[in-house]
């Protein structure tokens, strides 16, 4: 496989998001990730397949584990323990986000694999970090949104209680806070530093992913002029047209003069009272009313050509099922949909980063349970024999077909 990473390996013992989505990425971008399942179920976000005939192939799973192979591995047995760290000896990453002391007590905490593979990179993503109060404790999205402010930046005059961000922030920022964090080890290694062990909390990664904008009137806790208000994206509306919604960002004078006209009132532009930034904040419960009024009266696609000939930064509301249609998505290949076994056809989102002297390809599919358990098992140098003992002695899994 092609990309900056190609010739890394990473062995994953990771499941549902926050670390499975970040060996993805570094799947995406070349790495060779073996992903070693539970040999009853595997990942447990294979259980929210519709029907068994998909084979674990839940959406969720198929979207967070592309370009990987899967081997099933009983790691509650000696021997299951023996053959990761077998694969750890031939690793440049070990990545795992087990609830701290679990991987103690199988026999593959930090200690243990950087004994045998001493310049490994090891990983463990927790949810609250290893030790302190709530270490022992189950993590979960939600949980760590309550947690760190999420759900309480959420408020606002239209949203006047708390309330979930709908999608899983929380998850999503700590993968991208382990993929930075393996790449920049795998960096300072390449430097003769040797390999290190990278403890992320899911409630650090998700502060630090909210804090700059969220906390930016609560930081400097010495201005005497500080103010206590709404984060910029509290600001932020949707507004309701004649037939759907549409989102604009008016950033300076001249974008909200250009929203008037848009709107179909360049009069607006020439009343004292929203003549400045300073007079629009002032009497902002004026104007606020006469522009939900004025977009109520807009049909949508009209409004979005007025809007783009004044310049003024905004977005229709699109569905889900609405975005592959988009120009720009469809113009930067974003979305694309391939036939995947057994499910069918599989929409699927590209890498983001375009590398240009390295370039990354669409990695394979997201694998079937234990698809590659005798590949790699194989490559270890184990026998056809072999592989047949330790699948007799429920080691690993049964063979793929």
């Amino acid at each position: 496989m092609s990309g900056p990473l190609s010739g890394v390996r990473v062995v994953e013992v990771a499941s549902v998001i926050a670390g499975p989505l970040a060996s993805m990425w570094l799947a995406d971008q070349g790495a060779d990730v073996i992903k070693i399942e539970p040999v009853n179920g595997g990942d447990t976000t294979r259980a929210l397949a519709s029907q068994p005939e998909l084979g674990g192939m839940a959406g969720l799973f198929v979207n967070a584990n592309r370009g990987k192979r899967s081997v099933t591995v009983d790691l509650g047995v000696p021997e299951g323990r023996d053959l990761v760290l077998d694969l750890c000896r031939e690793a440049d990453v070990f990545l795992q986000n087990w609830r701290p002391g679990a991987m103690e007590r199988a026999g593959l905490d930090y200690a243990a694999v950087s004994a045998v593979a001493p310049e490994i990179v090891y990983v463990s993503v927790s949810g609250f970090g290893p030790d302190g109060p709530y270490a022992h404790r189950r993590a979960y999205d939600p949980i760590v949104q309550g947690l760190t402010g999420y759900v309480a930046v959420q408020r606002n005059p239209e949203i006047p209680f708390p309330d979930l961000v709908r999608t899983l922030v929380a998850d999503k920022a700590t993968a991208l806070v382990v993929a930075q964090a393996v790449v920049a080890a795998l960096f300072v290694r390449e430097r003769g530093q040797g390999g290190q062990h990278i403890e992320v909390p899911m409630l650090d990664s998700a502060l630090a992913f909210l804090f700059p904008d969220a906390y930016m009137a609560r930081s400097l806790l010495d201005d005497p002029k500080r103010e206590v208000r709404p984060t910029i994206a509290q600001t932020f509306r949707v507004a309701t047209t004649s037939d759907g919604q549409v989102i604009t960002h008016t950033g300076n004078l001249g974008q909200m003069h250009g929203l008037f006209r848009a709107l179909g009132h360049p009069e607006w532009a020439e009343d004292p009272r929203f003549a400045t930034p300073t007079e629009i904040r002032r009497n902002f419960e004026v104007l606020g009313p006469m522009l939900a009024a004025a977009f109520e009266e807009s049909v949508t696609a009209d409004l979005s050509v007025a809007l783009e000939a004044e310049d003024v930064p905004f977005a229709p509301v699109a569905g889900l099922d609405d975005v592959a249609d988009d120009p720009q998505v469809r113009h930067n290949g974003a979305l694309s949909v391939r036939t995947v076994a057994p499910v069918g056809r599989v929409l699927e989102v590209a890498h983001p980063a375009r590398f240009s002297g390295t370039p990354v390809q669409l990695a394979p599919p997201a694998p079937l349970l234990g698809q590659h358990t005798d590949e790699v098992l194989a490559e270890l140098g184990r026998t056809g024999d072999e592989i047949q003992a330790l699948r007799r002695t429920a080691v690993i899994g049964p063979k793929h077909d």
